[in-house]
């Protein structure tokens, strides 16, 4: 056995090849990518197969315990993108029709990529590509990897045993959905997507002999800090081409920058500066592209330390740090910010350093763009708006920011009438039933809304909660107060209904009369509730259908005011 580390890159065919055989061991985590990362892989691949034909695209690197010349590899780094290709590959099996001969051997040639056939004169017997956790392997073998597709769409979610299995069936149904969508009329071109996943896609896989050394190498290649980084390299391009006189100096900032910002901070400062400089999606490392679209041949390094890095680690610095000051406007303009640093994308980050280093010193212009900002980002969290075209929106608001436009000018930071429509659409809709993050978000900004911006929001333990219960009892005092159970599931998971808590679910509590479960469920320490929200529902005498739709028309009438999604919405603003 070979005591050595190796890393070589291979295409996805050689990836899903007799080559390998990846097992998931039982202490790795449980499958946990989500719609979210599976769209963003699939409008990754689908948009650089479009606009880089001839180019190869790296999907990233997996760490094995692997033995030189055996097919088995334990998978120690790497799970989450195996097994979501491992769906896409199957998906993309289910959709080939195999009407005639030559299609069915096409369509049985693919399948291989996902189930090893078998091959009695090299030993090889047949099995998955893939084996994922004990607690999960059998349910993804049988409906991924053996294609019983329809039965997996048809399961009811809420019965399957964990988090992972309904993983596994939204991203098999989100595929399904896309390449459906994206190939419906065009043989041709999912023919190519094929060729080009399984030639020009590239995953690095780095085999190690043991377990720990295994652990040793994933944990060099996902630490902080120790590396050599993007930033060490620019650094050295940039200050060896400083003036020697100035070198010291330049240094100096450079390094109290990445002090101030820390050096994780610093580097993703630098991608934001990409992002500025590129106004689009990046397609090669961060280095070649600073690079290309930065360090340019006119480029005074002095100057560019000076007049560019210095103001927007700056204007980052106060950014994610929530820490604008000025004699006016700050407590508004930092209680934006605070929301902005909760969503789970940083797209917004590069307009907010674009245009918080030109206006700084401007209060008004900062609340005005931090205002259409956060509700433009709220937008997109609430609509699940996809990655490329936040990045392709956020990169027309750069560009009107770089032609001098004021918060009030740039029409990108604006709602359409039909993005309005939808943005209420889903605040007035079933909003437990959104992802955590989105549920969470436009439950806690209802509440900001409601406190006037006074409430601080730092729960260890935040849990968005139904007065009406999910379930009710025949004999219980709910099935009085809502006979209708039409009624219960129309109104059940909108906001009229839901509260935040500060504490875990208490599934004793769920069907306590109304007054009990405030008692008992909704008060916090000292018998007083964190939440406005919440202390609005304490106030009523009962939980009745009336009270449920006039708090919906309520709540849902403020967040239109403050989100400004209204006809009046930019005279508001600009006020």
């Amino acid at each position: 056995m070979s005591k050595k580390i190796s890393g070589s890159e291979y295409p996805l065919a050689k990836i899903f090849s007799s080559d390998f055989e990846f097992i998931i061991p039982r202490y790795q985590r449980p499958y946990a990518w989500q719609i979210e990362q599976a769209q963003d892989l699939f409008e990754d691949l689908k948009d650089f197969a479009e606009a880089a034909p001839d180019e190869g695209y790296f999907l990233g690197s997996v760490v094995l315990i692997k033995e030189d010349g055996k097919p088995q590899a334990e998978v120690i780094d790497g799970q989450q993108r195996l097994t979501t290709l491992t769906i896409l590959l199957a998906v993309l099996v289910d959709f080939l029709s195999g009407e005639t001969d030559e299609d069915a051997e096409q369509k049985k040639n693919l399948k291989t990529y996902v189930i090893e056939p078998g091959n009695k004169w090299e030993g090889l017997k047949a099995k998955p590509r893939l084996t994922l956790r004990e607690r999960d392997n059998d349910f993804f073998r049988k409906f991924v990897q053996e294609w019983r597709l329809d039965e997996l769409d048809k399961l009811d979610a809420s019965g399957l045993e964990n988090e992972a299995q309904r993983n596994i069936q939204s991203n098999t149904a989100y595929f399904r959905s896309a390449v459906a969508k994206t190939f419906a009329d065009d043989e041709e071109a999912l023919v190519r997507f094929i060729q080009f996943l399984l030639g020009r896609c590239f995953l690095v896989a780095v085999s190690t002999p043991n377990r720990d050394s295994a652990f040793r190498v994933f944990s060099v290649m996902n630490s902080r800090g120790m590396e050599l980084q993007p930033t060490d390299i620019i650094k050295a391009d940039i200050i060896g081409n400083v003036p020697e006189v100035d070198q010291d100096n330049v240094n100096d900032d450079w390094e109290q920058m990445e002090v101030d910002l820390g050096r994780e901070g610093f580097n993703d400062l630098f991608s934001y500066i990409r992002m500025i400089y590129a106004k689009e999606k990046a397609r090669k490392s961060l280095l070649e592209e600073f690079r290309q679209h930065v360090l340019v041949d006119e480029l005074d390094p002095k100057k560019f330390v000076d007049q560019i890095l210095k103001p927007y680690s700056s204007a980052y610095d106060v950014i994610r740090t929530s820490s604008y000051v000025a004699v006016e406007k700050s407590k508004e303009v930092n209680e934006l910010l605070t929301w902005l640093n909760r969503l789970d994308f940083s797209d917004w980050v590069p307009p907010a350093i674009a245009f918080m280093s030109r206006m700084k010193d401007e209060p008004a212009e900062i609340l005005g763009f931090f205002r259409r900002l956060e509700r433009l980002a709220a937008w997109m969290l609430a609509c699940r708006v996809n990655v490329n075209e936040r990045i392709e929106v956020f990169a027309e608001v750069l560009g009107e920011i770089e032609d001098g436009k004021t918060a009030a000018e740039i029409t990108w930071l604006e709602l359409s009438e039909e993005e309005i429509e939808q943005f209420v659409g889903v605040l007035d809709g079933n909003v437990y039933q959104l992802t955590p993050r989105r549920r969470s978000y436009i439950m806690l900004r209802l509440d900001s809304f409601i406190s006037d911006g006074g409430a601080v929001y730092d729960p260890k333990v935040l849990t968005i909660e139904h007065v009406l219960p999910q379930t009710v009892k025949d004999d219980s005092e709910w099935a009085d107060l809502w006979p209708d159970g039409e009624k219960r599931a129309a109104w059940v998971h909108r906001i009229g209904n839901l509260l935040p808590l500060n504490k875990r679910r208490n599934s004793s509590a769920q069907n306590y009369p109304f007054k009990k479960k405030c008692q008992a469920y909704f008060l916090g320490k000292d018998n007083v509730s964190s939440y406005a929200l919440t202390t609005q529902v304490l106030n009523h005498e009962n939980w009745t259908p009336k009270v449920v739709k006039k708090r919906q028309k309520e709540l849902l009438e403020i967040m239109k005011d403050k989100w400004l999604l209204h006809d009046s919405a930019l005279e508001d603003a600009a006020e």
